[in-house]
């Protein structure tokens, strides 16, 4: 008990220790300190990998159309890794290797841009 008391800890830590002494020897009492928290899925080679993947395109995955998604990329992560993440972690990752966020342009498929440039010029000047 003076031990526990001295020490700030339970008794039964104490008890612990000395059956730990009495088992493996006092080398067993020094720090084992193991890294806290989940180990990362994707290394910095599969980061890499991960990269060239993308460059790839959705098509090679058989997606339709040519915009990657973070459902997509989660998929794709799933399929070559065999690891999953929440659409917003893969963000995270997207961002760690570089990519940023698609925005698609919004631009009628029909837009004829010299009727544009001409109504800039001479139209919308009048309308200031």
């Amino acid at each position: 008990m003076r031990i526990a008391e001295a020490l700030g800890v339970t008794e039964g830590a104490v008890s612990q220790w000395f059956k730990r002494v009495r088992e493996e020897g006092v080398a067993a009492l020094r720090s084992r300190r193991e890294e806290s928290g989940r180990k990362p899925g994707l290394s910095a080679e599969d980061l890499a990998y991960l990269e060239q993947c993308l460059q790839r395109g959705p098509e090679a995955y058989g997606f339709r159309g040519d915009a990657w998604t973070q459902g997509r990329v989660r998929a794709v992560i799933a399929q070559e890794f065999g690891v999953t993440y929440t659409p917003r972690h893969v963000g995270r990752l997207l961002l760690k290797i570089g990519w940023t966020r698609q925005k698609p342009v919004e631009r009628a498929d029909q837009r004829e841009e010299e009727e544009v440039a001409a109504w800039q010029t001479e139209t919308l000047p009048d309308l200031k």
